[in-house]
């Protein structure tokens, strides 16, 4: 069927811009795949259903927006932890910043020189879990990624990585147009956690894929920092076997679009599967959590847990799903989304689904949206807590059930640390 005018025009005037990067026979394979998959689907417009939420045009249009550069003025969040650091400015890996790529029990290599074999184990994944998560809910950002990413980093876990991987995003082109893709591949009964956090670039468009073995762990947690103009597009796709575990946080503070998708497969019995996020935006702030659990196998569980704090105008959306195939009996399935808007100009728009086709299930979902408890500020101010700060105390606790979220304590407590932080700058 022939694509709307508009949206064809939209299409071809990104692709033009854009150059399919050279490679061996699996990355070309996969990425010609992908061209045909955004060149049939079009690039998402307003009216499509999982955007009416969202306007897309600024990450579609052909020229990057432009994003001033911005001075955080604090130490980078993780940089007290043991880490092998990997760094990209702008989209591009800067070796001499980065750690080496070794690792005990782990394999690391850059897509740009992996891409230029003809034979590689991420043949079995890249392009392939995004392929899959096309379905039943088209993600042409996310072909777009496949088919013109020219770099990012492939991970292959082969026993327990002591250490985490930290993916470090550095911004300093304010007309940056970054596109990277990541793929993890953890073996059986093996686990490794990875690490994100800076801007990256003026717009970003980013893809991990990740496959979990049988008996497999998957730990995430990423940061979206405080350049403000910043605009990003990311997608997580992920497929677990029997036993096996994927967990993902999220924290985000500023950007004035940001769109986080996740898309997790369960095709393995007993696999756990739990993605989360917390977000405080101010005024002109657009923050979009999109995630598509499928539960394809027996004794399942998926947590959906995403926490937005908004003010002065800021809008928060989160469109969730959980689908139980027939046959996935015993599956868990939990969701909950909620905002809290500081102010009367903010909005939370959300969009929570079931979809079950087995009768031997527990699955929730529920949204709320409020203010803030005006007896429980009373309570704190009573105990001689001045308003800012027992605002902030109540704030926090509000994110606390996507915060717990994060097993890791160290991990959990710099999160903690920069939203009040965040929160303090913003009495």
């Amino acid at each position: 069927m022939a694509l709307p005018q508009a949206k064809q025009t939209a299409t071809e005037a990104r692709l033009a811009g854009l150059t399919l990067p050279e490679g061996g026979a699996w990355a070309s394979e996969a990425r010609k795949s992908a061209l045909a998959r955004v060149e049939a689907m079009g690039l998402p417009g307003r009216r499509d259903e999982y955007w009416k939420y969202t306007d897309p045009t600024r990450l579609v249009s052909a020229d990057a927006p432009s994003a001033s550069l911005f001075e955080p003025g604090e130490t980078p969040i993780f940089d007290a932890l043991d880490r092998i650091k990997l760094v990209f400015v702008d989209g591009v890996f800067d070796a001499a910043a980065s750690d080496d790529l070794a690792g005990e029990n782990v394999e690391i290599e850059r897509l740009a020189e992996a891409q230029a074999t003809d034979i590689h184990w991420a043949k079995d994944v890249y392009g392939v879990l995004e392929t899959r998560g096309q379905d039943p809910v088209q993600r042409p950002l996310a072909a777009l990624n496949t088919a013109f990413a020219s770099d990012g980093i492939l991970i292959r876990a082969t026993g327990m990585v002591a250490k985490p991987i930290s993916l470090i995003y550095l911004h300093e082109d304010e007309s940056s147009d970054a596109i990277l893709h990541h793929v993890v591949k953890v073996e059986s009964g093996a686990s490794v956690t990875v690490l994100e956090n800076g801007p990256a670039a003026a717009r970003f468009n980013k893809c991990m894929e990740v496959e979990i073995a049988d008996g497999g762990a998957f730990h995430h947690v990423r940061t979206q920092g405080r350049d403000h103009e910043r605009q990003a597009a990311t997608h997580i796709f992920t497929r677990l076997g029997t036993e096996s575990v994927f967990k993902s946080f999220t924290m985000t503070a500023n950007g004035v679009l940001t769109r986080n998708e996740v898309v997790i497969e369960l095709t393995g019995d007993d696999g756990v599967a739990h993605v989360a996020g917390c977000c405080v935006g101010d005024g002109d702030f657009h923050h979009d959590d999109t995630v598509f659990v499928t539960h394809d196998a027996l004794n399942c569980e998926s947590r959906q847990v995403f926490k937005k704090v908004l003010r002065n105008g800021a809008t928060g959306v989160f469109q969730g799903k959980i689908l139980v195939k027939e046959g996935a009996q015993k599956t868990d399935g939990y969701q909950i989304s909620q905002s809290l808007l500081l102010d009367d100009d903010s909005q939370f728009l959300a969009k929570p689904e079931l979809e079950i086709y087995a009768d031997d299930v527990a699955c929730s979902h529920g949204s709320t949206s409020g203010a803030i408890d005006e007896e429980g500020l009373f309570y704190l101010r009573s105990r001689g807590i001045p308003e800012g700060p027992a605002t902030d105390l109540m704030t926090l606790a509000f994110l606390a059930e996507a915060i717990e979220e994060i097993e890791d304590d160290d991990l959990a407590g710099e999160v903690i640390e920069r939203l009040e932080n965040w929160l303090a700058r913003r009495r």
